[in-house]
C-alpha cells in the first residue's frame, strides 16, 4: 500500500480522507460499471513530473519550448490508440469524455444542425442531448429508443424515419446504462442514406472493444469514435477522439485546441500511454471477455432470483434492475441499502421511468472492476447472494452489520491493483 508520507505531514486532513479512500476500496465492492481500477504503472505516471509541463499545441507544433519528452509520450500515446482501435488518426488530448463529445460536435456541426442519439431514459447519457446540458442551446438534438425494452432490441425502422424526416449531420451510437449491442451497420446505412457522420460514443465499452470481446464500429464504416479512458479500457480519467480516416481527425483536432480547450494535462497523457501499451496485451483480450461473463453469469442469477432486468439480460459490461417491480423498493433506497453492506452501484431511471432522476426506479451495476479484481463466475454467485440477502434483511440493523463484515472479509481475499 502506498505510503503517501510527504502528503501526510504537509496535510494531515487530505491525507486522512486517502487513506479512508483506499480503505473503502479495498474493503468494498465496486459494482459502478463506469468505475475501474488502474494499475501501479498508470497510478505512477498520473504523478509524475509531467505535470510540471505544459504543452499547448500538438507533437512537433507547440506553442512553448521544452517539449522533447512530452512529444515523445503523446506520440507514443497516439501510435498506441491507432493500433488499438484500428484508427486512422487519434485525438488523446481532451480532459474529459464529454468535452471529447462537445469538441466532436463542434468539428463537424454548424449551429443549429441536428444530431439523432439515444433517448437517456433508454440508456443514453447526457451529452447526447438531454434537455439539461447546455450544447442543446447550440445544436438540435433528436432521440431515438427500444422497440421492445423485454429484449433491447433498437427499433431501426423509427431511426431511419426519423433521420430522413430531421436530416441529422450525425447519428450518434452509444449509451450509458444500455445492456445489449447495437447493430452499427444498420446505423451506418442509415447515416450514408441521410449524409450524416455515424458516431460512436464507446466511452462505457471502449475496453471490451480494445480486448475484442464486442464488435469494433470502425469495421462497419464508422467515421468517428468517442471515449473515455478509464471504464472498461481501465486507464487515468481523460478523453480520447478516434477517426478513421486522417482528413477528419485533423479536423477534429483543431476543434479540440484551439477550439475548445487550452493544453493538454500531459501526466493524463503519458499516463493513458501506459494504459495502452497494458491493453495491447494479449491478457487484456481475456480480462475483456471474462468482463462479460461475468455480467452474464450475475444477470442470470438475478433473474433466477425473480428479479426484473431491463432487456431480460445482458450482452456487456453492465445491467440495470428494477428495483420498484424487483423488490418493491426504489432505486435510491436499493443503493442506500447496498452501500450500508459495502456494495457500490448506482441508481439509475429505467425506460420511461415514471419516477424521477434523482428518485428513480432501477440501479445500475457493473462488472468491470470486480473482473479486475480478479473475481470471476463463482465470486459473481456469491455477489448476487450478499445482495439479495441484503434487500431480505433491509429491516434488520443488526444483520445488515454482519452482513457488512461478511463482505469485508471476502474483499480482502481480492486485492486492489496499486492499493492493497
Amino acid at each position: 500500500m502506498p505510503t503517501y508520507e510527504a502528503l501526510k505531514q504537509q496535510d494531515s486532513d487530505i491525507y486522512n480522507a486517502l487513506v479512508g479512500e483506499m480503505q473503502r476500496q479495498i474493503e468494498g465492492v465496486e459494482l459502478i460499471p463506469s468505475e475501474n481500477y488502474i494499475s501501479a504503472a498508470v497510478m505512477e505516471t498520473m504523478a509524475s513530473v509531467f505535470n510540471n509541463k505544459y504543452s499547448e499545441g500538438y507533437p512537433g507544433r507547440r506553442y512553448y519550448g521544452g517539449q522533447t519528452y512530452t512529444d515523445i509520450v503523446e506520440s507514443i500515446a497516439i501510435d498506441r490508440a491507432k493500433r488499438l482501435f484500428k484508427a486512422g488518426h487519434a485525438n488523446v488530448q481532451p480532459h474529459a469524455g464529454a468535452p471529447a463529445n462537445v469538441a466532436t460536435y463542434f468539428a463537424l456541426l454548424e449551429p443549429g444542425d441536428t444530431v439523432l442519439g439515444m433517448d437517456l431514459s433508454h440508456g443514453g447519457h447526457l451529452t447526447h442531448g438531454h434537455p439539461v446540458t447546455y450544447i442543446t442551446k447550440i445544436f438540435n438534438f433528436v432521440r431515438y429508443k427500444m422497440k421492445d425494452i423485454e429484449t433491447g432490441e433498437i427499433d431501426y425502422d423509427e431511426m431511419r424515419a426519423v433521420a430522413l424526416r430531421e436530416k441529422p449531420k450525425i447519428i450518434l451510437a452509444g449509451f450509458s446504462a444500455y445492456p445489449r449491442e447495437l447493430d452499427y451497420a444498420k446505423m451506418k446505412a442509415i447515416a450514408e442514406e441521410v449524409g450524416a457522420y455515424a458516431v460512436a460514443d464507446m466511452a462505457h465499452i471502449a475496453g471490451l472493444i480494445a480486448g475484442q470481446a464486442l464488435r469494433n464500429p470502425f469495421d462497419d464504416g464508422f467515421d468517428v469514435i468517442l471515449t473515455t479512458t478509464h471504464k472498461t479500457l481501465r486507464g487515468p480519467r481523460g478523453g480520447m477522439i478516434l477517426s478513421r480516416e486522417v482528413g477528419l481527425g485533423k479536423k477534429i483536432d483543431k476543434s479540440v485546441f484551439p477550439g475548445f480547450q487550452g493544453g493538454p494535462i500531459m501526466q493524463m497523457v503519458a499516463a493513458k500511454a501506459v494504459a495502452f501499451k497494458e491493453a495491447l496485451k494479449p491478457e487484456f483480450k481475456d480480462y475483456a471477455r471474462q468482463i462479460i461473463t461475468n455480467a452474464k453469469r450475475m444477470a442470470a442469477k438475478f433473474m433466477d432470483s425473480g428479479a426484473k432486468l431491463i432487456t431480460n439480460g445482458t450482452d456487456n459490461h453492465l445491467l440495470v434492475i428494477d428495483c420498484v417491480k424487483s423488490w418493491d423498493i426504489a432505486g435510491q433506497q436499493a443503493e442506500e441499502l447496498f452501500d450500508s453492506v459495502g456494495i457500490t452501484l448506482n441508481k439509475n431511471v429505467i425506460a420511461d421511468d415514471p419516477r424521477k432522476p434523482l428518485d428513480p426506479s432501477g440501479v445500475r451495476l457493473g462488472t468491470p472492476a470486480v473482473t479486475t479484481r480478479a473475481m470471476n463466475e463463482q465470486e459473481m454467485d456469491q455477489l448476487v447472494d450478499f445482495m439479495l440477502s441484503a434487500v431480505s434483511k433491509r429491516n434488520d440493523r443488526a444483520a445488515l452489520e454482519a452482513l457488512h463484515e461478511d463482505v469485508k472479509t471476502f474483499c480482502k481475499k481480492f486485492p486492489v491493483p496499486g492499493v492493497s
